[in-house]
């Protein structure tokens, strides 16, 4: 049982890289300005989250969007998913980490 819920949650991970290439998601980096200068992932939009709550309402966005979120460690990204499905958000989904999340959505990190 173990092994299937494991190889299913594989597949559910692959789907993500491949999704967020053929789909339009907006994929939102919640880390300090620091962590984002130091890299983030392409296409990937800025705000931090002490702020997210706040800058989500200025952008007018349609609360059906898929919306992927990530952070250093998948701890912030998270709060930031609880935050704006308490907004009214419904298609937000925690990616954790900046690597894992390059990783397993197969799109590079920018470095400037």
């Amino acid at each position: 049982m173990r092994s299937r819920i494991v190889c299913s949650l594989f597949v559910f991970i692959l789907s993500l890289g491949i999704y967020a290439k053929d789909k339009d998601v907006l994929i939102i980096d919640v880390r300090t300005l620091a962590e984002w200068n130091s890299g983030y992932l392409e296409n990937a939009i800025h705000i931090p989250l002490d702020t997210i709550e706040k800058n989500i309402t200025l952008t007018e966005l349609d609360k059906n969007k898929e919306i992927y979120l990530y952070c250093r460690s998948g701890n912030r990204s998270g709060k930031a998913t609880s935050i704006l499905q308490d907004l009214g958000y419904k298609n937000v989904t925690n990616i954790g980490g900046i690597q894992s999340a390059s990783s397993n959505l197969s799109i590079p990190i920018v470095t400037k």
